[in-house]
């Protein structure tokens, strides 16, 4: 079970880590400004299993695996937007952070509810309410992907990569 944070439409990748930040691969620096300039206290707050809600075109903006990989380090579990920026999601399931498109889920959520959601059927269950939406479920190779632990892991664990 995870904690809710909102975020609106069109949230752009330097706002997911702000470019300054980029110059480094280190996921405990990116996770450390996750959302620095929007939600400051959003870092030290995220506990692992927390949920990401955010409107339309998330992740728009540059194509650096830094912001899904931010979120990832902080302990996020899954983002669920009303639709994502086509790089961010493929970015997003490289390294293994789960991804959901759910209209319904994103209007009648609000901060600081409490969540449960099942990625292989896609339910997605709000405690605190008591409402049940239905998510696309992941692609069977998106989640095979996802499962691993992200494309690398996932081509090892195929054999391609030794």
């Amino acid at each position: 079970m995870g904690r809710i944070w909102m975020l609106g439409d069109n949230v752009n990748t330097d706002v997911i880590i702000p470019g300054r930040y980029n110059v480094t691969t280190d996921r405990t620096q990116l996770a450390r400004y996750c959302l620095c300039e929007v939600l400051p206290e959003f870092a030290q707050q995220v506990r692992v299993g927390d949920v990401v809600i955010a409107g339309h075109n998330f992740g728009c903006g540059s194509s650096r695996e830094h912001a899904p990989a931010a979120l990832q380090a902080c302990g996020v579990q899954v983002v669920i937007a009303r639709s994502f920026a086509r790089i961010f999601y493929r970015n997003a399931v490289n390294i293994g952070l789960p991804v959901l498109v759910c209209e319904e889920v994103v209007a009648a959520s609000t901060d600081g509810q409490d969540m449960e959601l099942d990625l292989a059927t896609g339910v997605i269950h709000n405690v605190t309410t008591g409402q049940t939406f239905q998510a696309e479920p992941l692609n069977p190779f998106v989640a095979r992907i996802v499962a691993a632990g992200g494309i690398i892991e996932y081509i090892r664990q195929e054999g391609a990569l030794r």
